[in-house]
């Protein structure tokens, strides 16, 4: 009888299909708690039972391959684990995972996937734009949060992109030299590589620099997009001369693409240092550049350009915490915004995908990103309430009026009033080492190729990151988002942004490292992942490759990615939805570090993109 007894017990608690749910020192007190029921009806001492309990239960090991691979589940993440790099692009993984097995930490293989990047993913990966990047620092138990953002230059001003009847000039703010705001990136890989790495600047570019003499093989992805922006390319000659071949006629895939200066940019970095790029050869190509063409960028703006450390934006979510970026960042105030409100609501028999769950995400998007529109800016020239919005009381506010079955129009939505308690063409990559260290990055150059304008003799292209800043106050941007004053442009202020690098900790450890480009559609990108994984209990892999949707308040559209159920839409478009079909989602590049074990997700919206393990696992 007690043998049938601690069979059923065992069946019960530790079946594959109960892992997910249940954990052991849960399994271990119902244990006890039976076996005291048992004592009493069979005459054995309760301690007997125990003991034999607990000689029939092994201790927890470590899981094994066979436990990680669960084939209800549909896709699977890559395993190791000895660290793990995820990057768009297959190549600057390699790069960072052999940074790792070399013996560097996670913030030398950040620091050479970014440079990587800037070869191998020209739209996106850049030296002349800016990001953030979230570093859990394992020896400290610290996480910070590095800001190196663009800025705007000292000659900039509140009209400056307006004409004269106070109308914004489109082009002035995406396609000039004066789009450009004081480039970060450069200083931001500098200053995690200095003050957290543990290798020299010179070998962590010696990878991209290889890269760009040698020459990488053209890819289906990018000979699309050298063909699909092949006359913004043309536009200059040098960037003309760079970027595409012989009369300005697109690489096919298959060629061979050499970038013989950003090779030679590359070899003057690993020299001069960051210094290179605000002061030396660089900075005087860049800031002639400007001069000749009437852009804003002086050489005492490169010079001044500084890199900025900030305590983390923190919240909690079903047990977990949360650790993204602060403002100028505005995603993660956001991220943490939508999840207080999620847990303020009963998701009883809501299920993931569901048009109900749809829905309720719809809901709480909407009333986010009309606080976004009015309180998010730069710190440093505004007061931004994080602390009010990211309270969970405002959370339960603002989600009180929330219908499971009724739809709130945008147009009754308003920017809420807390106590006082981008681009579609960004990239982010995400690296954890086997000694607990974890980056998690984002940044851009804004859109495609940033402005299209390259220096002059570097190969370097230059963001066009002034278009987000509220060019006029109350009119969308590039992407549609509205915003305020709080984001209006002033001299040496930095735009706000929707990048959300972010790192999820599990009792205190690293768990989750995430983040994705997308634009406006960053945030709600990121949390649908974070839901899915936290609250529904997906593997990385399969709530990374889930179907998305978006919704940013103004415009009042639900967009949704074609792999949304028909049923589903049709449901939506019942309860009174605008539905659109969008192009993908974001592009989330996300490592979870589970039970010892690294799992990595490489989104497969964006071709090309991989999860790079630091060990190979024989099968």
């Amino acid at each position: 009888m007690l043998n049938n007894f601690i069979n059923s017990i065992r069946q019960c608690l530790f079946s594959k299909s109960n892992l997910r749910i249940t954990k052991r020192s849960s399994s271990i007190t119902l244990v006890g708690l039976l076996a005291t029921i048992f004592a009493t009806t069979s005459g054995a001492s309760t301690a007997d039972i125990i003991n034999t309990i607990n000689q029939r239960i092994k201790p927890e090991e470590p899981l094994k391959l066979w436990q990680l691979v669960d084939y209800y589940d549909v896709n699977h993440p890559v395993i190791s684990r000895k660290g793990m790099v995820v990057s768009q692009k297959r190549i600057a993984s390699e790069v960072g995972a052999d940074i790792l097995r070399q013996g560097g930490n996670a913030v030398d293989a950040a620091v050479a996937v970014g440079f990587a990047l800037a070869v191998v993913l020209p739209r996106a990966g850049n030296l002349a734009g800016g990001g953030f990047m979230m570093v859990h620092l394992a020896d400290k138990d610290k996480t910070i949060a590095i800001d190196y953002r663009e800025t705007a230059p000292a000659l900039a001003y509140k009209d400056v992109f307006l004409d004269k009847h106070g109308n914004p000039i489109v082009s002035k703010s995406l396609k000039t030299l004066s789009a450009s705001g004081v480039p970060g990136t450069v200083a931001g890989l500098h200053y995690a590589l200095e003050n957290y790495g543990s290798m020299s600047w010179a070998e962590v570019i010696k990878p991209a620099k290889k890269l760009a003499r040698k020459g990488i093989v053209v890819d289906d992805d990018m000979a699309r997009f050298f063909y699909k922006e092949q006359m913004f390319l043309s536009r200059t000659l040098e960037t003309c001369r760079v970027y595409l071949k012989e009369n300005c006629q697109p690489y096919l895939a298959g060629d061979i693409f050499i970038q013989e200066d950003l090779a030679n940019s590359l070899e003057y970095l690993q020299k001069q240092g960051k210094s290179g790029f605000y002061q030396g050869d660089i900075a005087k190509k860049l800031v002639a550049a400007m001069e000749q063409g009437g852009g804003l960028i002086t050489a005492k703006d490169l010079a001044d350009y500084t890199v900025k450390e900030e305590v983390p934006i923190r919240g909690t979510f079903r047990g977990y915490e949360i650790l993204t970026m602060p403002p100028p960042s505005s995603g993660g105030v956001h991220l943490i915004q939508m999840l207080n409100m999620l847990e303020t609501m009963d998701l009883e028999g809501v299920q993931q995908g569901s048009a109900a769950m749809i829905h309720l995400q719809a809901e709480i998007f909407k009333r986010a990103y009309a606080d976004r529109s009015t309180f998010l800016g730069d710190p440093a020239f505004v007061k931004v309430p994080s602390d009010g919005l990211t309270s969970k009381k405002y959370a339960q506010a603002l989600s009180k009026d929330i219908k499971p079955n009724k739809i709130t129009p945008s147009s009754k939505i308003k920017a809420g009033k807390p106590n006082k308690y981008e681009s579609p063409d960004t990239t982010h990559f995400s690296v954890m080492d086997a000694a607990g260290n974890v980056v998690s990055n984002t940044y851009t150059l804004n859109h495609n190729y940033g402005s299209g304008i390259t220096i002059p003799g570097t190969g370097i292209l230059l963001n066009n990151t002034m278009d987000d800043f509220s060019v006029k106050p109350g009119s969308p941007n590039s992407y549609g988002l509205i915003g305020g004053t709080a984001n209006a442009i002033e001299a040496n202020k930095r735009p706000l942004s929707s990048m959300t690098p972010t790192i999820v900790l599990k009792d205190g450890q690293p768990y989750i490292a995430t983040g994705t480009p997308g634009g406006s559609k960053i945030i709600t990108a990121v949390f649908q992942q974070l839901v899915n994984v936290l609250h529904f209990k997906m593997n990385i892999a399969e709530a990374t490759i889930a179907p998305r949707v978006h919704h940013q308040w103004q415009p009042d559209i639900l967009y949704v990615e074609r792999n949304t159920s028909a049923d589903t839409i049709d449901k939506l478009k019942t309860m009174g939805y605008t539905v659109e079909v969008s192009s993908s989602l974001g592009s989330l590049q996300s490592i979870m570090k589970h039970n010892g074990v690294f799992l990595g997700a490489a989104d497969p919206r964006r071709p090309g993109a991989a999860a790079i393990a630091v060990d190979h696992i024989d099968e």
